[in-house]
């Protein structure tokens, strides 16, 4: 089977997040059946596998990933009431984050056999393409996170100023990939502060809105952030409306 670098791409715009983790099994678990119907048969047989990148904002949601610990989520089900915000236990790598109106989520649901067998350059990808959309659009000077600080952050060796940006969780079965990373744009802060975000209590949470003194326009952003996804995975992208 050839390798299939063309990414169908949708903009679920805000969207509950249960209906999108819903929507990305479906697409996921549709790759996995492909690749398990391919399997048996001979190379020049199969039929390529295709790949997806979601882009969306959820309102007021916290999610705690499979290796997280639900004692970092600091509100009672009356202090989520109080928010406007839900709670869900989801099955990417991880700990306990926020999403919220102003942050782009982006969802990879790749078949990683179109493009290279290795997770982690996966991840260091993701990472890649945000560290160059901050450098190169907005002036902004960001790293990855080491020894066990995943994500991209801002004066990582700063103990006291460290900064997260971007945070990134997924899963994966069959080398097919689901969740992602969450870009903070305009992203209401104090949300933060109900959690230990990604289990991390000594550093900082920020976002583009915040280093820059100006609210962004989203829409832009993510434009901006598609071509650097798509520069760093040397990917086609193929528009597509949301059929969810």
């Amino acid at each position: 089977m050839e390798q299939n670098k063309k990414v169908f791409f949708e903009d679920l715009g805000l969207i509950d997040y249960q209906t999108c983790w819903d929507y990305q099994k479906k697409l996921f678990y549709q790759i996995i059946d492909l690749k398990l119907e391919n399997r048996d048969l001979p190379e020049e047989e199969r039929t390529p596998t295709n790949n997806h990148l979601l882009f969306c904002e959820h309102p007021h949601v916290y999610t705690l990933g499979k290796s997280g610990d639900e004692k970092h989520l600091l509100l009672d089900e009356k202090g989520l009431d109080e928010n406007h915000a839900e709670f869900y236990q989801i099955n990417r790598g991880g700990d306990m984050t926020y999403h919220g109106p102003g942050q782009i989520v982006g969802y990879p649901i790749f078949d990683l056999d179109n493009f290279f067998g290795d997770i982690h350059k996966f991840l260091r990808y993701m990472e890649d393409a945000a560290i160059m959309l901050l450098k190169e659009e907005y002036g902004i000077e960001s790293v990855r996170g080491e020894k066990g600080y995943t994500g991209v952050w801002l004066d990582f060796e700063d103990p006291v100023k460290a900064r997260k940006i971007l945070a990134i969780g997924v899963h994966t079965s069959r080398w097919v990939t689901m969740h992602g990373f969450a870009l903070n744009v305009n992203t209401n802060l104090d949300y933060f502060g109900h959690i230990v975000p990604c289990g991390i209590d000594n550093k900082g949470v920020t976002s583009l809105q915040k280093e820059l003194g100006k609210e962004m326009d989203i829409e832009d952003v993510k434009q901006k952030l598609k071509l650097y996804l798509s520069r760093v995975f040397e990917m086609e992208l193929l528009e597509k409306q949301p059929v969810y």
